[in-house]
């Protein structure tokens, strides 16, 4: 095993890589809305939102592959290689989708393209996270395997923070003026945090190439011990295919929907259902994301001392129990029906911008203050057409809430109990997997249950939730059917069927 220095050096080198990777994963996700309308047709704004959702959760869906593909690549050539491969996949796929064409220019295929680049990153990231997890806890003391592993954990959750982080500041610097500047960034400007993260995975590919490979891998490589045929011996074994099974329904399933529900559901709920600003939408979530991040490491290491099964279990009954009534507090806090309207502070805005069709668009804000300093702003956006002298017959209407300083701050801890719970299910979940399988095929036996729950159960969480919030309009919480119903039946799987045992020497017998 590595020296707490040499440690520290394996966990900087893997966690840097992977945060990029999360970074280029989830940066499609944070821009959602506005890439709804670059890419799809703008005459259905809903559809519009569920093609670019399911676009996004096409990257989930394909993420098992990966870990099918490069699991077996890892299990064979070593991690070094295999997620060194995935980076340059992934950074090409992420700066490729900044150069797409929008569909106004390039018609359908637009959405084909941004799909194919979608696609790559799913098979890219089913192959790092494996490599990343396994070839830290190959380095790794037994009685800090959990604590090492948790900061491979925290790279998800702070690549979001980072993606968020970069969208708000670009967003606000195209222009002098806030209003010229937004409107840039929606035009054009949504495409720079796409292009600049080839710089990231130019510098982690620096990184990634001075890193040595495995010592547990490498001492079985020396031996002619690796595995001839990974996929065969990780689901042909019927012990450890069942091992397998039960690690998805039993904990990954469970995990996953927790993760993209604390976050991802969490953050289109605001935006979307709540309506919220889309600065503070996102400025809520990466405040609890700051607060909630080092619970990763300490569940991590708490798991050391305690075992991992129970850390998970709580997350996911706390979720179970406790979801409706949270984003109930969200809608809450959002309602303006008990709050008193200030009509004395009422305001109306009209901008009128020349389009390059010279046709003119015409967009009307009126802001309505209420008590507690919430402002609510609706804005009609019509189009007066230059040739036929005529205003749009089908204007968009948009609204939006500013959230006075108590309620955003009553949103960020509502949220940041959500995440809670993702640090719980999600920091020990790195040691637990790889304590599992032998070392011979432990990138491919621990990395398809992980993407399977967290690629397919979890990654269509907000596709799936936003889906059943539409079909059920009369209810404001009915996509949280699915992250309960899922939680719920892998919370039940896992106390039955899976053991709190103890951290096991991971390179002793069971590896050869």
């Amino acid at each position: 095993m590595a020296s707490t220095k040499g440690i520290r050096s394996v966990i900087i080198a893997s966690s840097v890589g992977t945060l990029i990777e999360w970074y280029d994963f989830y940066i499609f996700g944070s821009l959602a809305t506005v890439l709804a309308t670059q890419f799809f047709p703008k005459t259905n704004p809903t559809a519009a939102l569920l093609s670019t959702l399911a676009t996004f959760a096409a990257g989930f869906v394909v993420r098992p592959f990966g870990a099918l593909v490069f699991g077996r690549l890892g299990d064979l050539v070593g991690r070094k290689y295999t997620f060194l491969l995935t980076l340059i996949i992934m950074g090409g796929s992420t700066f490729a989708i900044g150069c797409v064409p929008n569909y106004e220019t390039i018609g359908f295929a637009a959405p084909l393209l941004v799909l194919l680049f979608r696609l790559l990153q799913g098979l890219a990231l089913g192959g790092e996270y494996g490599g990343a997890a396994t070839y830290v806890a190959e380095h790794s003391p037994i009685e800090k395997r959990g604590f090492f592993t948790s900061w491979i954990q925290t790279t998800a959750t702070l690549g979001l923070f980072i993606s968020l982080g970069v969208i708000l500041l670009t967003r606000h610097h195209l222009d002098a003026d806030p209003a010229k500047s937004i409107a840039k960034f929606n035009d054009w400007g949504w495409r720079i945090p796409f292009l600049a993260s080839i710089i990231l995975v130019i510098v982690s590919i620096y990184i990634r190439l001075r890193m040595a490979e495995s010592p547990l891998f490498a001492q079985l490589k020396s031996e002619g011990k690796t595995s001839v045929n990974p996929l065969k011996e990780s689901f042909g074994n019927k012990t450890n295919l069942k091992m397998v099974l039960l690690v998805l329904f039993g904990a990954t399933m469970g995990q996953g929907v927790v993760w993209y529900t604390g976050q991802f559901y969490a953050q289109s709920f605001i935006e979307n259902t709540c309506h919220i600003d889309f600065d503070q939408s996102r400025t809520v979530i990466i405040w609890a994301i700051l607060f909630g991040t080092p619970f990763f490491v300490v569940f991590g290491a708490l798991s050391d001392k305690i075992g991992r099964k129970w850390i998970l279990i709580t997350g996911m009954l706390l979720s179970v129990f406790t979801y409706r009534y949270l984003f109930g507090q969200l809608l809450e806090t959002a309602d303006t029906s008990t709050r008193t309207e200030l009509a004395d502070k009422k305001q109306i805005k009209r901008i009128s911008t020349i389009l390059p069709s010279n046709d003119t668009a015409i967009n009307t804000t009126t802001s309505t203050y209420y008590t507690g300093g919430m402002v609510v702003n609706e804005t009609l956006g019509d189009t007066l057409y230059a040739q036929a002298g005529r205003v749009s017959t089908h204007p968009v209407k948009k609204m939006s809430r500013v959230l006075g300083d108590g309620d955003y701050w009553k949103m960020v801890w509502i949220v940041f109990i959500m995440i809670l719970y993702v640090t719980m299910v999600y920091g020990p979940i790195a040691a637990f997997l790889v304590e599992l399988f032998p070392t011979r095929i432990r990138y491919t036996s621990m990395s398809l249950p992980y993407h399977i729950g967290n690629g397919v159960f979890g990654g269509l969480t907000p596709f799936i939730a936003t889906l059943l919030a539409t079909i059920y309009t009369a209810d404001k919480l009915a996509g949280l059917m699915y992250p309960l119903i899922v939680v719920g039946v892998c919370a039940v799987i896992g106390i039955l069927y899976i053991n709190n045992r103890p951290a096991k020497d991971i390179d002793g017998p069971s590896s050869k």
